[in-house]
């Protein structure tokens, strides 16, 4: 009963949001404009949607409108005379007077059983959820520009990737290598005693039980988590009951895996994709260029912070500066599964002192459990499907299957690099605050009467 009450809510909820309140049915992200999505022109005499009175409308040379998201309130105030969206196309103009009329009841069913969402990537849908999408680079990585879209509501963290993107393109750019590639899953299984379970465990390691099972394995071919492996898993089982009748199965995932947890086996194992990137970087532009710190400074720093401050905080795969930061606003705009974000972000920096005069700096990032894909889950949507085409690794790939989602690895790990350079630069120069107090300080929210402490958002 309790179901159906909370079920009925949601869904009254959701006709009123369709009903009274904008919403966009295309997606609010354009290769274009990564921010801003331009509406589409109407014909002469067709009825548009109210649309926003705080949207500062701006002509561009094509003959669309392009919005500027100043405000998304909806105000009762009278519209001021900018709001009124006049379009022109072929020397024709046409006065588009918005209706009051709420929407039909069989377009709003179409908005929230949208098949790209429903039964695919959520349940019980309202609405979406917007969030910025910004994007760093280029960033040079094996001799090919990439631009990185992040999605991220932290202020400066797009600007500090973007100038570490600069910092590597000015050196030459980094290179990387995939070191594994493969997904785990850790079943648990019951047997009538522990000589059982030795003897399962002995015919697993003979050639013919490895080869029996392996057959029954297969790589994720760029398939989006740990889902891909269930299958594989559930195969595997049931050809070892065969086996071993006397054997019950728990469940197909024990927790060895280890699944969105943070674990010392995925730190050491890693399960995904095991990435190394390494950038060298000139020690007189790193001195005197972008980041205006010595190579000693900078090395110096990352053996006190990265290794010996994360060793003595007991850090498992944390030996970095702030690898999460770039993993998750890369996985929010690609349509990757943020709970990834725990074994995905396991990562050590590392920088020594290069060249012949020890004026160069060399930097690596090694990850060793990137769990991503290009195919399935929020990469069927089209915003997140933009994004992965602008790294050029949408779908899967024709010719080589799974090489997608491993280049896909390798732009993760190197922006990771990038971030890496540039927030230990600020931090070795003492810019960190500074910065943040100048370009992430909104007072949108703020009144004149300080607040609270643990009222304040922390990024």
């Amino acid at each position: 009963m309790e179901q159906v009450i909370t079920l009925g809510l949601a869904l009254l909820l959701a006709v009123k949001y369709v009903f009274f309140e904008q919403t966009e049915t295309e997606s609010s992200f354009s290769l274009k404009s990564p921010i801003i999505s331009a509406p589409p022109p109407r014909a002469t005499g067709d009825c548009c949607r109210p649309d926003f009175p705080a949207l500062k409308s701006q002509k561009i040379a094509n003959g669309t409108i392009a919005t500027n998201p100043t405000s998304l309130a909806v105000s009762d105030s009278k519209p001021s005379p900018e709001a009124d969206t006049v379009f022109r196309e072929k020397g024709e103009t046409s006065n588009c007077r918005c209706s009051t009329e709420p929407r039909p009841l069989e377009e709003c069913m179409a908005i929230l059983s949208d098949p790209q969402v429903m039964g695919t990537c959520c349940e019980n849908v309202i609405g979406y959820m917007p969030v910025p999408v910004g994007v760093a680079g280029p960033l040079l990585l094996d001799k090919k520009q990439f631009h990185v879209p992040m999605a991220t509501t932290e202020g400066c963290l797009v600007a500090s990737t973007n100038r570490g993107c600069r910092a590597l393109s000015l050196s030459g750019g980094c290179r990387s290598r995939i070191l594994a590639d493969s997904m785990t899953r850790g079943p648990v299984v019951r047997l009538p005693s522990a000589c059982r379970a030795a003897e399962v465990k002995v015919w697993l390691e003979t050639s013919d039980g490895f080869n029996v099972i392996k057959r029954l394995s297969s790589r994720p071919a760029g398939l989006l988590s740990w889902r891909s492996s269930w299958s594989g898993t559930e195969q595997a089982l049931h050809r070892l009951q065969q086996q071993f009748p006397d054997m019950h199965v728990l469940a197909v995932s024990g927790n060895y895996c280890t699944d969105k947890k943070s674990a010392a086996i995925n730190w050491i194992m890693g399960p995904g994709k095991v990435g190394r990137v390494r950038g060298d970087d000139p020690g007189q532009r790193c001195q005197r260029g972008k980041s205006q710190n010595t190579t000693a400074a900078l090395v110096e720093l990352n053996i006190n912070k990265n290794l010996v401050g994360s060793a003595m905080a007991g850090s498992i795969g944390g030996f970095n500066a702030h690898a999460a930061n770039i993993v998750t606003a890369i996985y929010i705009a690609c349509g990757q599964d943020p709970a990834q974000t725990v074994g995905s972000s396991n990562c050590i920096t590392q920088m020594e002192a290069a060249g012949p005069e020890g004026e160069d700096l060399y930097i690596s990032c090694t990850m060793p459990s990137i769990e991503l894909g290009t195919v399935g889950g929020g990469t069927n949507l089209p915003p997140q499907q933009a994004c992965l085409q602008m790294l050029g690794v949408q779908g899967t790939s024709s010719s080589q299957p799974g090489e997608n989602a491993r280049q896909l690895a390798r732009v993760v790990c190197a922006t990771v690099l990038a971030g890496e350079l540039s927030l230990m630069a600020a931090l070795a120069a003492g810019h960190l605050v500074k910065s943040h107090m100048t370009h992430n300080r909104s007072k949108a929210n703020l009144t004149e009467t300080p607040s609270p402490a643990g009222d304040r958002c922390m990024t």
